[in-house]
């Protein structure tokens, strides 16, 4: 079957890493047996008035191959994403509807996320099957904090064929939402060579975007209170530098690496040079960074309550649940872990074993191949 993936987060020559996971769920879908093309819908705008910015996104190449797949970057222009979010999918339309004519034709498109992915591919009139990941954003994010952003995405959701969620909680979300026909499919990992990481001084990590609900700042407080941890923050956003005035204010960031963004190959080689990975996030829909960390065969720590870390946990062992938005839980967890290198190695195997068993790209891939089938059908 040739399936048309269109996505707005997807790897760029500016910025690799990128949702990262759409380029490897298409290519887990190729390797299970599907014809992939991706449509990325590019907008023109940078977020803020930053003229490298803006240069960026003009010398992104318009069509390329990314691992064999066939990419086409769609140009688009819109308002602020503050006023207009909802509606950016009408906006992206003609220019999608021109890049699907100028290639050849398919039997479904796979959208991730309704807004603006799927609503554009809606737009379009190809009348194919649409297939449409949640990965948290539309039931967490659009559908409550943007304007008209529910109706838009229950307009999506009741006019696909199938909506796939990353998670159990997402699912149930999704439903809530208009989704008539659902399915979890999980995203994945490759399995490593397991970490043989150094126990002194011990060292904690955390992968993920630096923004506020990610809550590096619970792990920052923890920090205090654990003489002689190291922790390596990777990743960039806007709250680099709050974070780093708290890390001051702590009296720990001697002891606190901000390693920025990295390339995924590198970034992973880092983390897992670490004792325990770390992510107290919250709104978590799913996290693929747990699941990396774990398939090296390190500790993840997460929050309870949390559909993502939750259903992993369901999974199988590997990964310890603390009470979300809690410093001092998250400092007594990790002293007991850091203390207990037994305990340690033996959750690393039971993380490896669960990942080759529940998250693998080989089986996101068969997941995703069936799940079109049903759609078709």
């Amino acid at each position: 079957m040739r399936v048309a993936v269109v996505a707005e987060f997807y790897p760029r020559r500016h910025d690799p890493v990128l949702g990262i996971w759409a380029h490897r769920q298409a290519l887990a879908a190729r390797d299970a047996g599907a014809e992939v093309s991706v449509f990325v819908l590019h907008r023109l705008v940078p977020p803020k008035r930053d003229l490298a910015a803006a240069l960026a996104l003009a010398r992104q190449p318009r069509h390329t191959q990314l691992d064999g797949l066939d990419v086409r970057y769609v140009r688009y222009v819109s308002p602020p994403r503050a006023r207009s979010y909802a509606h950016w999918g009408a906006w992206a339309a003609p220019a999608l509807r021109r890049a699907f004519g100028q290639a050849a034709p398919f039997d479904l498109v796979h959208a991730h996320n309704a807004v603006p992915a799927g609503d554009a591919a809606l737009r379009t009139g190809s009348g194919l099957p649409l297939v449409v990941s949640v990965h948290g954003g539309d039931v967490l994010w659009t559908s409550s904090r943007v304007a008209a952003g529910r109706e838009a995405v229950e307009r999506v959701f009741g006019r696909s064929a199938l909506v796939l969620a990353n998670s159990a909680g997402i699912e149930r979300l999704a439903r809530e939402h208009g989704a008539r026909d659902t399915r979890v499919v999980h995203l994945g990992t490759d399995v490593p060579p397991a970490s043989s990481a150094a126990d002194a001084p011990p060292l904690i990590v955390t992968v993920g975007h630096l923004v506020a609900r990610k809550r590096h700042a619970d792990v920052l407080e923890a920090l205090a209170e654990l003489p002689g941890v190291r922790y390596l923050v990777i990743g960039d956003g806007p709250q680099r530098r709050p974070l780093e005035r708290i890390a001051v204010a702590l009296r720990v960031s001697d002891r606190v690496e901000f390693a920025g963004q990295l390339a995924h190959h590198a970034a992973m080689a880092r983390a897992r040079a670490a004792s325990c990975f770390v992510m107290p996030s919250t709104e978590e829909a799913f996290g693929v960074a747990y699941i990396e960390a774990m398939a090296a065969g390190i500790p993840a720590v997460g929050c309870a309550g949390e559909p993502g870390p939750e259903e992993i946990a369901a999974a199988g062992d590997g990964i310890v649940l603390v009470a979300p938005r809690s410093p001092s839980a998250l400092a007594e967890c990790l002293r007991a872990l850091l203390a207990d290198r037994g305990r340690r190695v033996e959750l690393g195997a039971a993380a490896r074993a669960t990942v080759e068993r529940e998250f693998s790209w080989r089986h996101c891939g068969e997941q995703t191949l069936r799940a079109y089938a049903e759609a078709l059908r």
